[in-house]
């Protein structure tokens, strides 16, 4: 499932991140260059002029892009929603997890109808509770036997084993924020400027690209840091949506309560 995960966010990186576009930001004459009856205009009308100002007035699609991807992949840390396709199993991703450039992360992965599982990473240990579709859609083709076991012995219960360990690095490879988002800066497309919006409450404005039938938005914060907030794409090949949210906010990354079974320990 990593593969193709980090296959969709790349497209953030590609086809989001790179923009080059040319398009104009809109008129940006100088008062000076104006007739003296529009430089004579009411103070108020003015402020009101300024207060109604179009965000990131002059700049191309592509610049505003690359503003957004400074900003995304500096923050220290961020969450990121969404469903997009798994490759591997045709059907859908579901995320939601917050994770840090140190490597910490929090949330839940889930795959269509096939369950889903709880993930904390913190330091070099990678907690993580299973659901009983979970399991038994990861095991198919294995004994019915065994299968009942793993159930039995593993589903709704907290597991823990070292990150660096080759049955984690697949999950593990969720929690690098800079594995993620590595690659932001590279890539080149075009895009055009959009409408102002608010994306949950958030100042926004669009950004949209075409590439044959495959149509991609782009919203970017127009209020504070010019973070990337949602990429949405209706490619048929590759449709969903990605959110991204709580810039900078601590990662809830501590150790699980309760029973924890440590699968190192079992070999």
């Amino acid at each position: 499932m990593r593969r193709t995960a980090l296959a969709a966010l790349c497209l953030v990186a590609v086809t989001g991140a790179g923009l080059t576009g040319c398009q104009s930001g809109g008129d940006t004459a100088s008062s000076g260059s104006q007739p003296p009856s529009e430089q004579a205009k009411d103070p108020k009308d003015t402020k009101e002029s300024k207060d109604t100002k179009e965000p990131f007035a002059g700049l191309s699609g592509g610049e505003i892009t690359e503003r957004a991807m400074a900003a995304t992949t500096g923050a220290p840390s961020l969450r990121f929603t969404g469903e997009i396709p798994d490759e591997e199993s045709g059907g859908t991703l579901r995320l939601d997890l917050a994770l840090d450039k140190k490597g910490d992360c929090a949330g839940t992965l889930g795959l269509g109808g096939e369950g889903e599982v709880e993930l904390i990473k913190t330091g070099g240990t990678l907690y993580a509770r299973y659901d009983e579709a979970f399991l038994r859609a990861q095991s198919e083709g294995e004994p019915q036997a065994d299968v009942d076991a793993v159930v039995e012995m593993m589903a709704g219960t907290w597991t823990k084993m070292a990150a660096t360990g080759a049955d984690a690095e697949d999950i593990a490879g969720f929690c690098d924020l800079d594995e993620v988002l590595g690659d932001a800066g590279n890539g080149s497309s075009d895009a055009t400027r959009g409408k102002a919006t608010t994306l949950d409450g958030t100042p926004a404005l669009t950004l949209t690209e075409q590439d044959g039938k495959d149509r991609y938005t782009f919203y970017v914060a127009t209020e504070g840091e010019p973070y990337l907030l949602r990429l949405e794409s209706t490619s048929a090949a590759d449709p969903g949506s990605i959110t991204f949210t709580d810039f900078g906010k601590p990662v809830p990354a501590g150790k699980p309560e309760g029973e924890i079974l440590d699968l190192d320990a079992l070999g």
